[in-house]
């Protein structure tokens, strides 16, 4: 599967560049030769813009210093 296109030939490959994305593949397009844009899926999409939140809470990484620290503890859920 290609995950690169020139502007040029993203314009009569589009739909095949949209599928890549969709696939799960980071599509890159270029022009002379440097990227200047990516296409990515919308769950992918949601997927950073729910990690971006996470990272700016702060409740977050305090519970994140704490589960690397070891002061967390879990236990396996009940079956019930």
């Amino acid at each position: 599967m290609k995950t690169t296109y020139p502007l040029r030939e993203l314009q009569r490959a589009a739909a095949s560049a949209v599928h890549g994305a969709e696939s799960g593949a980071l599509v890159t397009v270029t022009r002379r030769e440097k990227p200047v844009a990516h296409l990515i899926s919308d769950q992918r999409l949601g997927a950073l813009l729910e990690t971006l939140e996470l990272a700016g809470n702060p409740d977050f990484g305090a519970a994140l210093a704490s589960l690397k620290a070891g002061k967390i503890k879990f236990r396996a859920a009940s079956s019930r």
